[in-house]
């Protein structure tokens, strides 16, 4: 059977070939992956630049400046960490890290306790996700950043108003439309920048897309599921001048628009079906998903969507079918607090969850990466440590909790009602755990009056099972001292606090309490405390108030790169000093302000984007072009884009016949047989992605994420050709195809394949190749099932089906 799938393969990836120009192109594109190591000589990027400033710094500062810096009074073993320098000399046994090398870098064995003299810290063996962190590092080449590690008193000062004329600080505005040549290419504003662009380099527009190229690009990029035939042959027939702007509104309209675009906004959320196990929780996260589907689908403007996920319990215009929005914040990761340990370790891995709050809402709102300043002013962008803290005062104000989706007037009947139950069900417990009493007719009577009376209790009460979602509440976390060597939790109800400078970090050692408040660069002054309880309110309206022009261009270019294959700035997570400056600043800018004036409306944004004659060309390979651009960085062309695992696994069960199109609800295990649900409501484990996700570039739903990684492996295709799932769905599509009876059947049946899956017809060669494969003459009924079953499944797994043009 091996032998036959594979030969199947062949014979598929022979008859799916478009031309030679698009196969060499693809082939180039995807085949091979960025090498992990980075050279010596070659520029560290940004995001490893922001994951030592992030994970690595503050590691090193806590754990071994004390002996092995240069405010050492005397370094230890000769040996400085605080400059990559002092990393490549080393110390009395040689250079610390070898880049590029964890297994043969010292400092990696010295913290693995791996040597029998070298073990550090003296003090004990570091955590085992510390160790993985500083193997990652040194893996990454050991990216080091900046000649000092640590302030000193000498401390750069930041000029804040030189600061606010960086480019993405700027208040957005249209531009005047640039000159173009070839004026009938455009069709709007968008068309004319990127023309201007090529014009200027020699470059032409590639030509419009076909019908069947389009139509299948813009529902995958809209709803991210396949045409049917039927909408297909209904594109196809319209000759109406406006027949491609009906489908456009007809997907945007469309319940699975919000499916579609919600998963790539829970990549940013860092959502997960599952939290810690130490939590008390209902296990309702799916609230929050269906929360941003729903809100997408009624195009939720984009500043009232983002401010009722910062704070909708404090603001009057919102109602309690919004409490789930609160999911951004109250389904955020937490670390484990052993109370048996001192306050100052506990005090530490709270500082950890500030962090990662603070690094969620400034990477995924403004594109900052605010948590570099944690220890020290930003290495390279104008955000203080001060301003770090001023942030961290609203995160250490709050509490993760569960809040019913009810307005409070109906709750307070609920929860007296719910009181009562508990009382009763303790009375129950009691009665069942008495074994002194003789009276067992007279015990189970009871227990059958008081079952009795607490399912009246229930019935009679409204909303007695009101959902609660997983929200946040206002309440400031204390760490306080409980006797030797141990610490308790206490919180505050309704009193927000500030919090103090913790120098380097560590929360020993604190500086000067910073009041509650909002970036100094992104305020138009001094920024001003915020007084409203945690200011999460407040927060929220300084992002879009006094940094709207830097939250705009953010989510524009964040839309724009999942329709383009490529952002117009291409580090979405990073508008700062560091990342990518954008390709068409113009356009960024014009196109940003377009949208503040359309109201934040994000359907807005994707038909301006996908009704462009930009987003309708060709990607057909053009050499010469190319070899101008070759990154196609001016949109010269279309990108072939590959479909990430939920759309691909989507469009399988849709083609196969057994995708069901229920909206929202709880999640569901993806290994389970039965579930032909789309993938956005498959249970994600935030601890333990599922294997097929993994396989397939899912991101860590631990941390933001800021764009999906694509890589191309052995294992994604073994993944195709040996999976129980992909092999069942192959089983499904082949039933669907056999069923179509009538002359011809076998030609029928393989022309129906193609139309499901590729929206078109198949050549001539390809019904030649298929029928020699299907038909087999004096052949049982089961290996004709087999062969169905193979051919169907290397439909699935070809490259026409996983690709969009």
């Amino acid at each position: 059977m091996f032998r036959t799938v594979i030969l199947a393969s062949l014979i598929l990836c022979v008859c799916t070939v478009h031309c030679a120009a698009e196969n060499e192109n693809r082939s180039a594109r995807h085949s091979l992956t960025e090498p992990a190591e980075h050279a010596a000589n070659q520029e560290p990027t940004a995001a490893d630049v922001e994951f030592f400033e992030r994970r690595i710094r503050p590691l090193l500062i806590e754990r071994c400046y004390e002996c092995h810096s240069a405010e050492s009074e005397t370094p230890q073993g000769g040996l400085l960490l605080d400059t990559r320098a002092g990393l490549l000399k080393g110390g009395d046994l040689g250079p610390a890290v070898l880049p590029g090398s964890a297994d043969r870098s010292l400092l990696i064995e010295a913290v693995r306790y791996d040597g029998e003299n070298v073990q550090m810290p003296p003090t004990g063996r570091l955590p085992a996700e510390e160790i993985a962190e500083l193997v990652r590092w040194v893996e990454r080449d050991a990216v080091f950043p900046g000649s000092a590690a640590a302030p000193t008193d000498a401390r750069r000062t930041i000029d804040f108003d030189e600061g606010r004329s960086f480019w993405s600080f700027q208040p957005v505005q249209q531009h005047a439309l640039p000159a173009v040549e070839d004026s009938n290419w455009p069709r709007g504003r968008i068309d004319r920048f990127l023309l201007a662009d090529m014009e200027a380099v020699g470059l032409r527009p590639s030509l419009p897309a076909d019908r069947r190229m389009l139509l299948r690009r813009v529902t995958f990029d809209l709803i991210g599921l396949p045409p049917t035939p039927a909408e297909f042959d209904a594109f196809v027939n319209d000759q109406s001048p406006d027949a491609y702007e009906t489908v456009v509104e007809q997907l945007l309209q469309s319940p699975h628009h919000g499916e579609r675009w919600g998963r790539f906004w829970l990549d940013l959320a860092r959502y997960s079906d599952t939290t810690a196990k130490w939590l008390y929780t209902l296990k309702r996260s799916y609230l929050y998903r269906d929360w941003v589907v729903q809100a997408l689908n009624q195009d939720m403007p984009y500043d009232k969507f983002v401010t009722r996920q910062l704070a909708t319990d404090l603001m009057p215009s919102t109602g309690p079918d919004d409490v789930p929005a609160l999911g951004f914040l109250g389904l955020s990761p937490t670390y484990w607090k052993e109370l048996k340990l001192a306050p100052n370790v506990i005090e530490s891995i709270v500082a950890e969850e500030w962090d990662e709050r603070i690094d969620a809402v400034s990477r995924s709102f403004l594109g900052l990466t605010v948590s570099c300043a944690r220890c020290h002013d930003h290495k390279f962008d104008p955000i203080s440590t001060e301003d770090y803290y001023g942030l961290a005062g609203v995160f250490a104000s709050i509490k993760l909790v569960n809040r019913p989706m009810v307005d409070e007037q109906t709750m307070a009947s609920t929860r007296a009602a719910k009181k009562q139950v508990a009382q009763l069900e303790r009375e129950l417990k009691a009665i069942s755990m008495d074994t002194s009493s003789d009276d067992s007719a007279g015990a189970d009577k009871r227990i059958a009056e008081i079952g009795a009376r607490i399912e009246d209790i229930k019935q009679a009460t409204p909303h007695y099972d009101v959902p609660l979602a997983h929200a946040v509440a206002e309440a400031s976390l204390h760490v306080q001292p409980d006797g030797k060597h141990r610490t308790k939790l206490e919180y505050k109800t309704g009193e927000p606090r500030d919090v103090p400078v913790f120098i380097r970090g560590n929360p020993a050692h604190r500086g000067e309490v910073v009041q509650r408040r909002f970036l100094t660069v992104l305020s138009p002054g001094e920024p001003e405390p915020f007084q409203q309880g945690s200011g999460r309110r407040e927060l929220a309206d300084a992002i879009f108030n006094q940094a709207g022009g830097l939250a705009a261009r953010v989510i524009v270019n964040r839309v724009w790169k999942q329709h383009f294959g490529q952002g117009l700035v291409e580090t979405p997570s990073n508008f700062g000093v560091q990342g990518a400056r954008p390709s068409h600043p113009e356009l960024l800018d014009d196109l940003a302000a377009r949208f503040v004036e359309a109201g934040w409306s994000l359907k807005w944004l994707h038909r301006e984007i996908v009704l462009s004659a930009a987003f309708q060309q060709s990607s057909s390979h053009d050499r010469a072009q190319a070899a101008n651009d070759p990154q196609n960085r001016r949109l010269w062309r279309m990108n072939r884009r590959r479909l990430e695992i939920e759309a691909w696994r989507d469009a399988t069960l849709a083609v196969a016949g057994l995708l069901d199109s229920r909206i929202g609800g709880p999640a569901e295990d993806l290994d389970e047989a039965a579930n032909v649900r789309r993938t956005i409501y498959g249970t994600v484990q935030r601890r333990d992605v599922h294997e097929m996700l993994r396989l397939h570039d899912f991101p860590d739903p631990g941390s933001h994420s800021p764009a999906r990684e694509t890589t191309t492996t052995p294992l994604q295709q073994l993944f195709v050709l040996n999976s129980p799932f992909v092999q069942t769905w192959a089983a499904a599509l082949a039933r669907r195809l056999q069923s179509t009876d009538g002359e011809g059947a076998l030609d029928e049946q393989v022309s129906a394949a193609y139309r499901l899956l590729f929206c078109r017809q198949p050549s001539k060669a390809e019904l030649l190749w298929a029928r020699g494969f299907l038909s087999r003459a004096n052949e049982d009924q089961a290996s004709t099932t087999r062969r169905w079953q193979q051919y169907a499944q290397v439909l699935l797994a070809s490259n026409e089906f996983l690709f969009v043009d």
